[in-house]
């Protein structure tokens, strides 16, 4: 039984045994041996090729007025391609930002290579000299993160139904990259800001630079140096280095309680130990199990 059996699919939604292998072989070739010199070469890739010249031209020279989001990362721009006739989503890295080279080539092979319709959508990428540059189908309601916290004065807030919409096809992007991917795949960075909503707030998950392969055969976890964000990384995983997709599952609880609670997983804003959204939880579940005495039970628990 899978950690998600509780946000199942219906039949309908079921994706093809085919498109759910990630070329196996190739793909940890890949990994394993860190064959980094050719990207078209290193494996097949089936996303579109760009030249810098032609993305410039998509956002009007990277104008301010296309710029959608920024970060760590780099920026993303809203752009046209005339070639297609379609608006995109275009993250250009910081050539000196936290998303390196392998970074960006491991988002273009894992985007390359899943497909599902709770995964965002690779249209293609650029390495143009020291430029790198992806192209994603462009998501009109930006992310959940946009959605729960810091919200304008003419912006409602998300209803109970459309947040167990999202919490449940965040689950079934989950579901599909630990129990359906072959080699299975761990995300590693689960949080508001990487699911991504579209025109009618069906979820995507976005930003796989720091997806790892996970453990087959009788192997248990995967060593790796820790990567993720604080507030959303499992704290064993974050203690022992060892990486599992319970990992990405603790990320997953950590997002279900913004959703219900409507906090921010860090708030530096609040007081003193409420800083964390898990650890004022804990202490906040604790003091109340702590005065509960049974009387609304008759005195027995």
């Amino acid at each position: 039984m899978g950690c998600f059996d509780c946000f199942k699919a219906s039949p309908t939604n079921d994706i093809d045994n085919e498109n759910t292998k990630c070329h196996s072989g190739k793909t940890k070739e890949f990994f394993d041996g860190k064959k980094e010199k050719d990207l078209s070469n290193s494996c097949h890739i089936a996303a579109q090729t760009f030249a810098f010249k032609e993305l410039a031209a998509a956002t009007k020279n990277f104008r301010a007025e296309c710029l959608i989001g920024e970060g760590g990362f780099g920026r993303v721009y809203k752009g046209w391609l005339e070639s297609t006739n379609q608006v995109v989503a275009i993250k250009q890295l910081d050539r000196n930002g936290v998303q390196g080279n392998r970074e960006f080539l491991v988002e273009v092979l894992m985007l390359s290579l899943l497909h599902h319709p709770n995964l965002v959508s690779l249209i293609g990428y650029c390495a143009d000299g020291d430029q790198r540059l992806l192209v994603y189908e462009y998501m009109p309601l930006g992310s959940l993160e946009d959605h729960l916290h810091d919200l304008p004065s003419d912006r409602e807030p998300l209803g109970w139904n459309l947040r167990m919409k999202i919490a449940a096809g965040a689950a079934r992007g989950l579901e599909y990259l630990h129990d359906k991917a072959n080699p299975p795949v761990i995300y590693r960075d689960f949080k508001s800001s990487n699911i991504l909503l579209s025109s009618d707030y069906e979820p995507k998950l976005s930003d796989f630079g720091l997806a790892k392969l996970g453990p087959v055969g009788d192997k248990t976890h995967v060593s790796t140096r820790v990567m993720g964000t604080y507030g959303y990384c499992a704290p064993e995983y974050a203690m022992t280095g060892q990486l599992t997709s319970k990992s990405d599952v603790y990320s997953f609880g950590v997002v279900l309680l913004e959703l219900i609670t409507g906090r921010k997983a860090i708030d530096n804003s609040r007081g003193s130990g409420e800083h964390n959204l898990v650890a004022w939880l804990d202490l906040d579940l604790y003091l109340s199990y702590a005065s509960f005495n049974g009387d609304q039970f008759g005195g027995t628990v």
